[in-house]
């Protein structure tokens, strides 16, 4: 696998080669990374906010229903309990928080892994700079159409946001935009095209030593 891409202009030619540094590249090991990884991003999103009331919570039911003997009932001292309708719920889910704890190793892993993989199906492309002239939407698409992927998922990543680019891909419903520091290996392998600028690639690059 070659480990040198193109890199475009916001015209989509070609104005040059980015090589990538010895050591990033890793198709042998990584997938038992990249899979914990992703299940730990995605449990991280979960809210964790399901929450049923216990018996002590339900309100009402501090009268006991009916006498203890004598009705040919079992005993029962609260209308509250479980196993009565209107009652609390016994080991119900209760607030707490899904996070799963993944080694900044084991990250770096899956960081690794998940790029090559995406570089080796050619889905990433390297650009000398997002420059737009204006903060116009028009003018984000029309470098995505230069590039030929104005109809793919895209992952924008840049080295730091400015109010034009945040202007322009605001309201391009396929695109994403984040910064170099920010990008995860769920995003790496969700969107169907990964746009780095020339810098934003350095930096990305710079995490994974």
């Amino acid at each position: 696998m070659s480990n040198i891409l193109d890199i475009l202009d916001c015209t989509g030619a070609k104005v040059g080669e980015y090589t990538i540094p010895e050591g990033v590249i890793e198709l042998e090991k990584g997938e038992q990374a990249v899979h914990d990884t992703v299940v730990a991003y995605r449990a991280g999103l979960r809210a964790g906010t399901a929450c049923t009331k216990t018996r002590g919570e339900v309100v009402g039911g501090g009268a006991k229903p009916f006498r203890q003997k004598g009705n040919g009932r079992a005993r029962s001292g609260s209308s509250r309990s479980p196993i009565w309708l209107g009652g609390g719920v016994a080991f119900g889910p209760r607030p707490r928080s899904f996070a799963k704890k993944v080694n900044k190793k084991v990250i770096a892993l899956a960081l690794k892994r998940a790029l090559s993989e995406r570089i080796v199906e050619g889905s990433v492309i390297v650009l000398e700079n997002f420059a737009i002239a204006d903060h116009k939407t028009r003018s984000a698409v029309a470098v995505l159409k230069n590039l030929k992927v104005v109809d793919d998922t895209i992952l924008l990543t840049v080295n730091e946001f400015d109010q034009a680019t945040v202007c322009a891909t605001g309201n391009i419903a396929n695109l994403v935009l984040r910064k170099a520091g920010n990008v995860n290996v769920y995003e790496l392998l969700r969107f169907e095209k990964l746009v780095f600028t020339k810098e934003a690639l350095d930096s990305f690059i710079g995490r994974l030593a």
